[in-house]
């Protein structure tokens, strides 16, 4: 497996990269504006291909670089469904599963530091952004934290994980790079207490001044949404209303498995994940076919839009062309009164 750690020193904040091998897919999670060149270098050099970036939590001390490397990858950006975001791509909830190329990444849904805070966990580790930090712990005070959601969070979720289960955490201010979850549970300062309210009385003591980054960083990585209508042609998108209201369209969900069975899906779509594009660009593919079969009636969705829009134009890159687009995705279409099917 490759498993890069790399570090940004002004907000110290750790940024991981994870593939199976060189050559593979790969993931990215809480990725800093700052260092995007350097990140997509990195996979230059491996020859990875960046499927999905992931953020923890919105980070007040950074410019997240979701929305950077979206751009320069196509890649699906991943944050936990309380996110105060305007759109991520793929929005995630506990005991929900991140897969990429055989990988797997379990979601765990740790707030208090923040309400959207999130945790993910391999075989043999955990992210744990802000919530549990080495020989640390994320203050409470700002973006809907709560202390007592905090304990309950890093006692009753993270402390329940084996105790060898390393910890990697979105920041360290001492040159710490990794931890256990058995050395936080003896040694961690803040976790020496005998009750939640022990630990809210501690956290709601730090007074601690503002992150230097908080009023441009909070505003800036609420605003990540790709601006759909600069990718899609004006006659290439199609409004959730006037779907709903038409008839023989052939509907495509770009969405994962696990979002299908989830959320439901549009009645008769055919499945088709995002991350399979390329496998159906060529003159033997699925949507190539479709377009013989429905031609101007084939219409790709997915969450909320932004995913439909990236294929569309990778395929139009690729020579497809005469698809639609689902303007705000399956979250539009259910605003709009459409039918779902589970």
């Amino acid at each position: 497996m490759i498993f890069q750690q790399l570090f940004d020193p002004l907000s110290s904040t750790f940024t991981y990269v994870i593939a199976r091998r060189a050559g593979a897919e790969a993931i990215i999670i809480d990725p800093v504006f700052e260092q995007v060149q350097t990140y997509l270098s990195l996979f230059e050099r491996l020859n990875l291909r960046l499927v999905k970036a992931i953020d923890t939590h919105i980070h007040a001390d950074h410019v997240t670089g979701l929305g950077a490397l979206r751009d320069h990858t196509r890649c699906i950006t991943v944050m936990g469904e309380q996110s105060g975001a305007d759109v991520v791509s793929m929005r995630v909830r506990e005991g929900d599963v991140i897969g990429v190329d055989g990988l797997k990444l379990d979601v765990l849904y740790t707030p208090g530091h923040t309400d959207d805070s999130y945790s993910f966990v391999m075989a043999d580790r955990v992210f744990t952004g802000d919530t549990l930090l080495i020989e640390g712990t994320g203050r409470t005070d700002f973006q809907n934290g709560d202390p007592l959601a905090a304990y309950d969070s890093i006692f009753n979720k993270l402390l329940r994980l084996k105790d060898e289960t390393l910890v990697f955490p979105a920041h360290d201010y001492r040159g710490n790079t990794v931890s256990t979850i058995a050395s936080e549970r003896a040694r961690n300062p803040r976790l020496q207490v005998a009750s939640a309210a022990e630990y809210a009385a501690i956290m709601d003591n730090l007074k601690l001044p503002n992150p230097k980054m908080m009023d441009v960083a909070v505003p800036a990585n609420r605003s990540i949404g790709l601006a759909q209508s600069q990718w899609v042609a004006a006659q290439e998108m199609l409004r959730a209303e006037d779907a709903v209201a038409s008839e023989g369209l052939v509907f495509v969900d770009l969405r994962e498995p696990g979002e299908r069975a989830r959320d439901g899906y549009l009645p008769g779509s055919v499945h088709l994940p995002y991350t399979r594009l390329e496998e159906v660009m060529g003159a033997g593919g699925a949507l190539r076919a479709s377009l013989l079969t429905a031609p101007g009636a084939t219409v790709l969705y997915c969450a909320f839009g932004e995913r439909s829009a990236m294929a569309l134009e990778r395929l139009r890159e690729g020579g497809v062309l005469g698809l639609r687009h689902l303007v705000g995705g399956l979250a539009a279409w259910i605003k709009a009164g459409g039918e779902v099917e589970r």
